[in-house]
């Protein structure tokens, strides 16, 4: 019998052991501590970073705006968060959210954790009726999942080359994003 080669990059590249261990999860109410600690050690070394991260998500959660919050899980232990809230479009268009904060401990990063905690995100939206995500970042990475630089869509204070966009169909909303008023928290 001859096997049919198959398209070269159709393969996946194999996944290390630490990704395979992963699993991700829904946030429950036992989480909110640690997520509130993992965020604050991924962040606390980034000079981009004001370090309100772990106070966005809290009040993402006092105002009932954590669309999705997914914890990334080894051996029990908590070792990654990623938060999706609703964010206001100038045009009227409904149904998009905001991705971030993203959060991986320092010594589980380059592995994979903060991909799978993204798509894993991203398919939830979907399924719960989304049209499309918006977020803060580098193109660079952020492509890779399918975000680019959408002209139409502008975020008041940041460069255009940083504002991206991933419609989940053919409707792509025309204004100025606003993020949830709980990205102002401080404290």
């Amino acid at each position: 019998m001859t096997e049919t080669p198959e398209p070269a990059g159709s393969r996946e590249p194999p996944r290390s052991d630490v990704e395979s261990a992963v699993t991700i999860r829904g946030e429950t109410a036992s989480d909110v501590q640690v997520i509130g600690e993992v965020t604050r050690i991924a962040f606390e070394k980034l000079a981009v970073s004001q370090h309100t991260e772990p106070f966005i998500i809290n009040a993402l959660r006092a105002a009932g705006a954590l669309t999705v919050s997914l914890v990334a899980e080894i051996d029990g232990q908590v070792v990654g968060h990623v938060a999706f809230s609703p964010v206001t479009i100038s045009d009227g268009n409904a149904h998009w959210y905001g991705l971030g904060p993203v959060s991986v401990l320092p010594q589980y990063q380059k592995r994979g954790i903060g991909s799978a905690l993204i798509r894993e995100g991203l398919s939830r939206l979907k399924a719960r009726g989304g049209e499309g995500c918006v977020l803060v970042g580098d193109p660079a990475y952020y492509q890779r999942f399918g975000f680019h630089n959408l002209p139409q869509l502008t975020l008041e204070g940041v460069p255009q080359e940083y504002v991206l966009g991933l419609p989940f169909g053919e409707d792509i909303p025309r204004g100025t994003v606003v993020f949830h008023r709980a990205f102002s928290a401080r404290s």
